[in-house]
């Protein structure tokens, strides 16, 4: 099962833009600013979060509109139909809604699995370690679901320590003791999560050749162990330190995945923009592989999103790139300036060419 119909309304420069009879391989096609990415960052609001552009509902908004947009896509031709959207008198909240009931954004992690690579992705290894963390449980939440759920409730309770731990007087022992069974539940199952995807995926890349893409050497950096007790012990003794901080210093919210260039034995920071990229690449076909090889859970359908991947690739890489994305089970979206780098695919590739907004079936 996987999309069949995808409609936008008022979002970004696309005013009312259906794409219909959509296939294995789907290739949006058109110069810069032609709206391609929009496409995607679309789908990427199908799964908790911020979509792939971390942008505010209210800059989705197209404009000169109403301040509202609405993104829905069909399932199966109509057998379920995922559906998000804003509303002009709240531009700035945006509501999900599920075969037309409406629910929490997390909820949409039941229902689809996706993961996207982007161009603003190329340097996530030499900047903070918030993108890495990010990035992995974006990885997380693609392969389980209920990370949606324990990262939500996590990130509520941190809020409200923090918020403690910042007033001029001295926190009620007791609302920072429940407060901290919460985050230590909660952080320890993230953290766990996160180990085990990373222990996964590594085992999946040692196995891989060198070439044709640069093969990554991965490790979960983590200050504790994924255990309630100890995190919970870790939080209560770091009341004075977090407090003179102001902040919480301990908790998988400070962890960051490590990666090296296995070949070089070097830390991906210090490798080229080229091998960045590249290293990434392989990360995702990684957990694409992994995804399909999944079992002991009612299979989601799964999406790839990626834009601009294929334009700086040679031709035997290319070929290699489509090659594992066939076999990986999942629906690709990739987006290009020009149609030469997906010839190859093109035979069975549903084709879009876009311009100004308005995506044409080629």
């Amino acid at each position: 099962m996987a999309l069949t119909r995808l409609t936008l309304r008022q979002f970004r420069n696309h005013d009312a833009t259906r794409l219909d009879g959509l296939a294995r391989f789907n290739v949006l096609v058109g110069e810069n600013g032609a709206g391609k990415t929009n496409v995607l960052e679309a789908i990427s609001l199908l799964a908790p979060g911020r979509g792939l552009r971390r942008a505010q509902p209210a800059d989705m908004a197209a404009r000169g509109g109403d301040g509202s947009f609405a993104v829905a896509a069909e399932l199966e031709d109509g057998a379920l139909v995922l559906a998000t959207h804003t509303e002009p008198r709240a531009p700035g909240r945006r509501l999900v809604r599920i075969n037309g009931a409406q629910g929490p954004a997390t909820r949409l992690a039941e229902w689809l699995s996706l993961t996207w690579l982007t161009p603003a992705m190329d340097r996530i290894f030499a900047e903070s370690a918030g993108g890495r963390r990010r990035f992995l449980d974006r990885l997380v939440l693609a392969r389980l679901p209920g990370h949606a759920r324990q990262s939500a409730r996590y990130e509520t309770a941190l809020r409200e320590r923090n918020r403690l731990l910042a007033e001029p007087f001295e926190p009620d022992p007791a609302w920072l003791d429940a407060l901290e069974i919460q985050l230590a539940q909660n952080g320890a199952a993230i953290a766990h999560a996160r180990a085990e995807l990373v222990a996964d995926l590594s085992r999946v890349l040692d196995a891989l050749p060198e070439a044709p893409f640069a093969r990554p050497a991965l490790a979960y950096l983590a200050e504790h162990p994924a255990d309630e007790e100890a995190l919970a012990r870790a939080l209560r003794e770091g009341r004075r330190r977090d407090r003179a901080a102001g902040r919480t210093l301990t908790g998988p919210h400070r962890d960051d995945l490590s990666v090296r260039l296995a070949a070089k034995d070097a830390p991906a920071a210090a490798c080229s923009t080229g091998e960045q990229k590249a290293m990434l690449i392989a990360i995702v076909l990684a957990h694409a592989e992994l995804a399909h090889l999944q079992t002991g859970e009612p299979r989601r359908p799964r999406l790839l999103l990626l834009d601009e991947i294929a334009a700086h690739l040679d031709p035997l890489r290319r070929a290699a790139l489509y090659e594992r994305l066939a076999a990986s089970g999942a629906q690709v979206w990739m987006t290009g300036t020009e149609m030469a780098p997906f010839a190859e695919i093109a035979g069975e590739a549903a084709l879009w060419d876009v311009r100004d907004g308005i995506a044409s079936r080629i």
